[in-house]
């Protein structure tokens, strides 16, 4: 330690010992993170980062889709607001909630996603996550920690997930950082600006047994291209053939037709033609909850024993993560 702190000082002068830099080793002064480089800003939301420093009084935010009135500004729907009114007319404590989050909202994530009755709940591993990112991320290490030819196993290989070329832009990124193989297969023509089926289930047929395919329930981000019926029930079909993993992400249900049911056709086929699978919920769009991050990962099993252990797992994950999932927005989508 340098003379200067083993010389009593009066506070002034001490405090101007400190601000030197030779009151400590200069190996202290060395910054751990000197050598990080600038990164990139988010493809996305570095859009609306550019639209906040723009002065321009006519401009537009297309980048993050979300609800807006007339004037351009962000507009809450009333459910919402009536919701919001009476959670807080109740009074209720602002205690952590579980690990799985709220087992009320998990209920009616499952109803609104399955339709009532459409699994037994007990069947199903389910917990509520940050919004549909943190369901894809919850998902991304349930599959690579439990992929069936895992690395550790002698010549097992590490979980490949594929994605629809083109999607969503974090897809990649979550599946990545879990440690997931990320390959693609064919889903939109821009010459046609169409979906390209007949490329598409070439591309599922060739994929290995037990890859994660992911889909988009509905609404596909970014084309807005889906498949119809007839379709989603012949991939379907070539899913149990080739014995794929369903992995859907839904996060603009009852925004292509406006009916949630409609929106759910795909994801319900599935269930109704006997995959167990994976769905990945987002409450930002549907119901306006951008900000607090409302979503859930539910799991299909067989029984309720496994259902038991899939959730454990889950909880496992998230702890580390995040901890427990926030209350307020959970608790307004169930009084809605």
């Amino acid at each position: 330690m340098s003379a200067l702190l083993r010389t009593p000082l009066p506070l002034p002068a001490l405090r101007r010992a400190l601000a030197s830099p030779a009151a400590f080793p200069r190996r202290l002064a060395t910054a751990r993170f000197r050598d990080v480089p600038q990164g990139p800003e988010d493809a996305i939301l570095g859009i609306t980062l550019a639209f906040n420093r723009d002065t321009a009084p006519t401009k537009l935010n297309l980048g993050v889709g979300a609800y807006r009135d007339d004037h351009g500004r962000p507009f809450v729907l009333p459910s919402v607001r009536a919701a919001e009114r009476t959670v807080v007319e109740d009074e209720l404590n602002m205690e952590y909630l579980p690990v799985a989050g709220d087992r009320g909202f998990a209920d009616h994530a499952l109803d609104m996603a399955f339709g009532k009755g459409g699994v037994d709940h007990k069947n199903v591993a389910v917990v509520q996550t940050l919004s549909g990112t943190g369901a894809l991320r919850l998902a991304g290490e349930l599959l690579s920690r439990f992929a069936p030819n895992h690395p550790e196993k002698e010549g097992g290989d590490k979980q490949v997930v594929m994605l629809p070329k083109p999607s969503w832009a974090n897809h990649k990124n979550i599946f990545q950082d879990s440690d997931c193989v990320v390959k693609s297969y064919a889903y939109y023509d821009p010459v046609t600006k169409s979906v390209d089926y007949d490329a598409c289930v070439r591309d599922l047929e060739a994929a290995k047994p037990e890859t994660a395919v992911l889909l988009h329930a509905c609404a596909h981000n970014p084309t807005g291209c889906d498949l119809n019926q007839d379709q989603w029930k012949e991939l379907s079909t070539v899913f149990k053939e080739k014995k794929l993993l369903p992995l859907f992400d839904m996060a603009y249900q009852g925004f292509t037709s406006g009916d949630t049911d409609i929106d759910a056709f795909a994801l319900r086929q599935f269930v109704k033609d006997g995959h167990k699978v994976m769905l990945c919920q987002s409450f930002s769009k549907n119901f306006g909850l951008y900000g607090h991050r409302v979503g859930a990962l539910s799991v299909l099993t067989e029984n309720p024993e496994q259902a038991k252990a899939v959730e454990s797992q889950l909880k496992i994950l998230a702890r580390p993560m995040y901890s427990n999932p926030p209350l307020h927005g959970a608790r307004i989508i169930n009084k809605i």
